[in-house]
């Protein structure tokens, strides 16, 4: 049944010529790359306490899913079935395994709390969201990456995530004193959820004798999101105890938050390669996600708070309202 969908969708493409194939790329390629930067944004410039929330369901979904993953270790529709063939380049972007979708949990977790947190004026938005949710998920589908199940488990999961912080989120409220021992609970749950997938088998995936799937490829999407996962849970609690950051929405901060948002996208885009070739494929991975969370929590918004300060920094702004 699901192979059957899959087909039919393929067959679509190819009436259509695979005109939509692009749009769907880039669909799901905002959702593993550059969404990230909205709640980075609204953490920065706007308001803290929600970009949190939102950060903090888009990293415990993403390590949710890729344990899921890496425990049913569900092949690619392509590997189940020779007849389904990718569309455009969305093999190079289906890392690891099938079941649940990455892609979609992203989208699901951080569409999601947004989608919750925009006021009753901007329902429009959260209409808006809430499509994107299950846009991400059918292009998941399109492109003949992954099946219904596998984007439904983690509409299901990302749900779940959003609902079960925004009630921790409240909880913590009127506990702030907990919030230590969760974040160390957190970071616990990150290496054991390491030496988990390090050391539990998976399969050889050799048929004929030719490796269909490389675990130790496999594997380096979990290291990627349990990177994120702690980095969250260890920069939040360095945040809180030194830095204790409040964003003052202004020109300046906008201002600094644009160019934040560009170095994070530096960091995604040129970090995999140095990191990997000093620190191998896996632990490169933990490396690079790792400093782009903690960049979003911590250090950037140490450096906007020295130069939201700086005397010559305010008068370059004035300047150019001037201007």
């Amino acid at each position: 049944m699901d192979i059957d969908y899959l087909l039919m969708l393929q067959r679509f493409r190819e009436r259509i010529n695979d005109v939509l194939t692009p749009f769907m790329e880039l669909v799901s390629f905002l959702a593993i790359t550059f969404l990230v930067l909205i709640p980075a944004f609204i953490y920065w410039c706007t308001n803290k306490r929600i970009g949190l929330y939102i950060l903090s369901s888009y990293a415990l979904s993403s390590v949710l899913a890729v344990i899921i993953k890496l425990t049913a270790c569900v092949y690619r529709p392509w590997i189940r079935d020779s007849r389904i063939v990718p569309a455009g380049n969305a093999v190079k972007t289906a890392t690891g395994y099938s079941f649940p979708s990455g892609h979609t949990a992203n989208a699901t977790s951080i569409y999601g709390c947004l989608a919750q947190k925009l006021s009753k004026n901007q329902m429009w938005i959260s209409f808006i969201c809430l499509f994107m949710i299950l846009l991400t998920a059918f292009s998941r589908n399109y492109l003949g990456v992954h099946t219904p199940q596998d984007v439904l488990t983690s509409i299901i999961l990302g749900a779940a995530v959003v609902f079960g912080m925004s009630k921790l989120f409240a909880y913590l409220s009127y506990h702030k004193e907990k919030e230590n021992m969760l974040l160390a609970g957190g970071i616990a749950f990150g290496i054991l959820a390491l030496v988990y997938i390090s050391v539990k088998p998976y399969p050889s995936g050799i048929v004929n004798d030719e490796l269909l799937v490389d675990p130790k490829a496999m594997v380096k999407d979990g290291f990627s999101c349990i990177g994120r996962f702690t980095a969250f849970c260890s920069s939040r609690y360095v945040e809180k105890k030194w830095l204790r950051y409040v964003p003052s929405p202004s020109l300046k901060t906008a201002v600094l938050g644009i160019v934040g948002a560009v170095t994070t996208m530096l960091i995604i885009t040129f970090c995999d390669s140095p990191l990997e070739s000093v620190f191998g494929m896996q632990w490169g991975a933990f490396a690079k996600n790792f400093i782009m969370m903690s960049f979003i929590i911590v250090i950037w918004p140490a450096i906007m708070k020295l130069l939201i300060k700086d005397k010559v920094f305010k008068m370059m702004i004035n300047n150019r309202i001037n201007i």
